[in-house]
């Protein structure tokens, strides 16, 4: 039986300001905050608020059978939580339906998987904890920013301990072989890849409302014959996109949400059901392992990482900004953290990107890619000498190693200690119910006996 993984990603710029190579050192605040809730209010009312009530009434109308994923950036949701929080009151109504699930990615969608392990892993378990605390869920599926995947990536996600990852089907990687499938990493056979069919998926985000499109208009029902159609044994078909797309890359004018409100019923009609991507890794058997070893995403026609290190700019700025990352790791300064999340989203880098692409960037408040790379280097410039203020350039390596690995310990040991404390619990509740049942036990027979009494008197 064919189903259908649909996954919807929310994340959302955080909009620098003009900063001037005389500010360094002078002035510490780098955002536009005017841009940052003009932008968020426009997008959550063109999309988001629009999108996910459409969610919640096809969970409501579909009780049982319809199914989603989302995704989650910590920046993003930051922005929400303070600009927009009707967003998320939505999110936890939608939450309420049980139709639901919420996948793990990094805090800042930033591009710490290629750079720094311990960065990468430091974010990805604080948005599991962010998921968990607001929508009582623990993540047990990863997805990384925009897709990004190796086998080397993929083995250090299975070692956090995520059951499955989501990333591309890109032609390049998968060659003869079909998205249609589970696969596991090549590294680790315990984390199983759900990789996403990108011809469906953009069918819906990118080429809904393009009259130019053969396939235009689309309806519900031809969607759902081409997936129908699929050979038999394809069974798993991934349709991944982000949430801004039901809106804003089609607008509601083109009647996106009516179509996507149509999904369930003509899917049900033709015996295809929905899947959350936890269900399909846990169910779900793997046809064997995908080899990856280089990185892929899901931007642009190379479906790589070219569209935020491609040139020479964006590199630079790369190496500058992780060259801070363990210092930045150690560190207890607040807003020096949050500035670290904010500068590593991957949008500062593909600001500066100089390739040619068939989807139109929005350079925001930039007139050119070197606009970009000289305004973010500014910034950097001002945010890496506060870190060096804390830890200075002149400290070698073998005291800096000597605190990392004092913190590591010390986490460690409270990793420990919890575990430790989870058993006791156990236990403690064990003893209790045992006790319990004793009180219980002893209470028993004194009744039968009050009984058996009551019934002698009352012979006599």
């Amino acid at each position: 039986m064919k189903t259908i993984c649909l996954y919807f990603e929310i994340h959302q710029i955080i909009h620098l300001k003009r900063y001037r190579f005389f500010d360094i050192g002078r002035d510490h605040y780098y955002y536009d905050d005017y841009e940052n809730e003009r932008s968020i209010n426009d997008i959550a009312e063109r999309s988001y608020v629009p999108a996910l009530h459409t969610l919640i009434d096809m969970a409501k109308e579909n009780q049982g059978y319809f199914k989603v994923a989302l995704s989650l950036s910590g920046v993003g949701l930051e922005q929400l939580e303070f600009h927009a929080p009707q967003v998320v009151d939505l999110l936890q109504e939608l939450n309420d339906t049980g139709c639901v699930e919420f996948l793990c990615e990094p805090y800042s969608h930033g591009l710490a998987s290629l750079a720094n392990e311990e960065s990468f892993q430091d974010e990805c378990m604080r948005m599991k904890n962010k998921i968990k605390e607001l929508f009582g869920q623990t993540p047990k599926v990863f997805r990384n920013s925009s897709l990004i995947y190796s086998d080397e990536i993929g083995a250090q996600v299975a070692a956090m301990g995520f059951k499955g990852m989501l990333t591309e089907g890109a032609k390049h990687v998968l060659g003869w072989k079909s998205p249609h499938f589970i696969y596991n990493c090549a590294l680790n056979p315990d984390l199983k890849l759900l990789l996403r069919d990108y011809k469906l998926s953009d069918d819906i985000s990118l080429r809904f409302n393009n009259s130019d499109w053969n396939e235009y208009p689309l309806f519900a029902d031809t969607y759902m014959n081409w997936i129908a159609g699929l050979p038999e044994e394809e069974q798993v078909i991934n349709i991944f996109m982000e949430l801004c797309a039901l809106g804003i890359f089609q607008p509601l004018s083109s009647n996106i949400l009516e179509f996507l409100r149509a999904l369930p019923k003509c899917a049900k009609e033709r015996g295809i059901t929905f899947s959350t991507p936890s269900e399909l890794c846990t169910k779900g058997k793997s046809v064997g392992s995908l080899e990856i070893p280089y990185n892929v995403s899901w931007v642009d026609e190379e479906r790589d990482t070219s569209c935020w290190l491609g040139n020479i700019m964006q590199r630079e700025a790369f190496d500058k900004l992780y060259s801070v990352a363990d210092r930045v790791r150690i560190c207890t300064d607040r807003r020096i953290k949050q500035d670290w999340d904010y500068l590593q989203a991957s949008n500062n880098f593909r600001f500066m990107t100089t390739k040619q692409s068939s989807v139109n960037i929005n350079r925001g408040i930039y007139d050119s890619p070197y606009d970009a790379f000289t305004n973010y280097m500014n910034i950097l410039g001002d945010f890496i000498s506060r870190v060096n203020s804390l830890y200075p350039v002149d400290m070698d390596n073998e005291e800096l190693n000597s605190l990392l690995t004092t913190i590591k310990n010390q986490g460690e040991e409270i990793e420990i200690k919890d575990k430790e404390i989870a058993k006791l619990q156990k236990k403690l509740e064990k003893l209790n119910s045992t006790s319990d049942e004793g009180e219980a036990k002893v209470k028993s027979p004194a009744k039968k006996r009050t009984t058996k009494k009551a019934s002698a008197k009352k012979e006599e």
